[in-house]
């Protein structure tokens, strides 16, 4: 361990493992002005990715708070993506045939958000409650009727329900596990607060795929780790917690959805856990010898999409982009994309609108200005949502307009 090597910030063993250095990025939710611009106040931080040698948990070096990501005025809402509202849905109908949810049992989701999920649960009559800790996407929730506490989630938080008499026969936490810097602690709060046969569902962007697919557009602050079942089932064991299920889903490049249980639950271990771990041993996230070599693919897929803006300009081709997105952010900058190369990007969020992406200061327009400016191209920086966005496009396509997808390589649909 050098003087300067962090450590791990579940098992406390050292981090002398690089998995990737994106540079100075700014924050990728912090969506600035041009005051902010003109104040100095859109500033970047560094963005290294490191592996733990002992527990093999992939995660970024802590340069800003917590609290400062995740505040009152953020801008991701959940319910503008109607795919991701589907999904939930379907979701929500499965564990409630699963686990036979009705009217005596309680659904809690961590991270809430705008009440995108809960809401499906609250329509067929099971109580629920949110635990959402930005106050931007809390109250929107609040306003459809979804009771939610505006919170950090945790252990003390969790020992506090369950002293409230709250407890829950079914927990959702989707794409929030990586978002929280104290995992052990974070994990510990479900195992409070599930009734003793209660089920912890938890969904997350599956590392495998970030390394395969080259996701590393995925990488960014909020995001303070990079998940394996490996990894995450030495979490919970640690936390009390026992994993008997687990699936892979389509949803955000490919995303785990694991079944959790306190460790004396009578839940059987399914099939799908010991799938799952043999294909993480077969390409190697058991040794370090797996994480290795991703700066180069990084750069390769960098250098695709440099080359397409460069023969696009030397075309006269426009190009925009769809998608004010924190992955599209991350992406923007790590290319070291300007607001010339890139004329707009279009996003349904209103509370994005009329704002410029962090770093590269490209404009963020409403949709139907992206139609009405008919570019040669649009990049769809959400790559995970281009079905979607092709659809709701499809005047602009009609008229000759090419969608373009970046990751793991430029491609031209």
């Amino acid at each position: 361990m050098t003087a300067n090597s962090p450590a791990c910030r579940f098992c406390g063993a050292p981090l002398d493992t690089l998995f990737a250095d994106l540079g100075e990025t700014p924050l990728s939710n912090s969506y600035v002005t041009e005051a902010d611009v003109a104040a100095g106040r859109d500033t970047a931080h560094p963005l290294v990715v490191r592996v733990c040698g002992s527990c093999f948990l992939v995660q970024a070096d802590e340069v800003v708070r917590h609290a400062d990501i995740f505040g009152a005025d953020y801008t991701y809402f959940s319910s503008y993506s109607d795919s991701w509202v589907a999904h939930a849905g379907r979701y929500a109908e499965a564990m409630r045939a699963r686990f036979g949810l009705g009217p005596s049992s309680r659904v809690i989701e961590v991270a809430s958000n705008d009440g995108y999920l809960l809401q499906h649960f609250k329509a067929a009559g099971v109580p629920v409650l949110g635990v959402e800790p930005t106050a931007s996407t809390a109250n929107a929730a609040i306003a459809k009727g979804i009771d939610t506490r505006i919170e950090y989630f945790g252990k003390a938080f969790g020992q506090k329900l369950a002293a409230e008499g709250i407890r829950a026969d079914l927990t959702a936490a989707n794409n929030v596990l990586a978002h929280v810097p104290d995992i052990l602690d974070f994990a510990c709060g479900f195992t409070e607060v599930l009734t003793p046969e209660g089920v912890a569902t938890f969904e997350f962007p599956h590392l495998l795929n970030l390394i395969n697919l080259v996701q590393f557009d995925t990488i960014y602050h909020e995001h303070f780790s990079y998940l394996s079942l490996l990894a995450v089932e030495r979490v919970f064991d640690k936390a009390g917690l026992r994993v008997f299920d687990a699936e892979e889903l389509p949803t955000h490049g490919g995303s785990l959805r694991v079944f959790a249980c306190r460790k004396e639950a009578g839940h059987a271990e399914q099939p799908g856990v010991a799938a799952i771990r043999a294909a993480e041993r077969a390409a190697g996230l058991d040794t370090l010898a797996g994480y290795a070599g991703f700066p180069e693919k990084i750069r390769a897929c960098c250098e695709s999409f440099r080359a397409f803006l460069d023969t696009a300009r030397a075309e006269g081709r426009t190009v925009a982009a769809y998608g004010a997105a924190a992955k599209g952010n991350t992406f923007l900058n790590v290319c070291g994309v300007t607001a010339e190369e890139i004329t707009m990007v279009a996003d349904r969020s209103h509370a994005k609108q009329g704002k410029l992406l962090p770093g590269s200061h490209v404009p963020i327009v409403d949709p139907a200005e992206l139609i009405a400016s008919r570019p040669d191209y649009v990049v769809i920086l959400p790559w995970n949502l281009a079905d979607e966005i092709r659809a709701q496009l499809g005047e602009l396509e009609q008229g000759g307009t090419r969608f373009v997808t970046a990751v793991p390589e430029t491609r031209i649909l």
